[in-house]
């Protein structure tokens, strides 16, 4: 079994953590960061199952970069 490393964003939106995977774009959320972390994992699973090549990419490991940007 090959590990992926995703890379994930967080945000908490009143009671609730939102959780996306910034490579597949696939978003998901929870009452607890557990429970987000839990249901991106498993988000990201189902996607792959739709998408397998996308397997290839997200085992390679990390993207070129990232970068913050601010906008007036």
């Amino acid at each position: 079994m090959i590990l992926m490393k995703m890379h994930t964003v967080f945000w908490k939106e009143e009671d609730t953590y939102v959780i996306k995977e910034v490579s597949t774009g696939v978003t998901t959320q929870g009452d607890t960061m557990e429970e987000a972390v839990s249901n991106i994992k498993e988000a990201v699973s189902l996607y792959l199952e739709e998408k397998p090549d996308a397997r290839e990419f997200l085992a390679n490991g990390n993207p070129d970069g990232a970068i913050n940007v601010e906008i007036p």
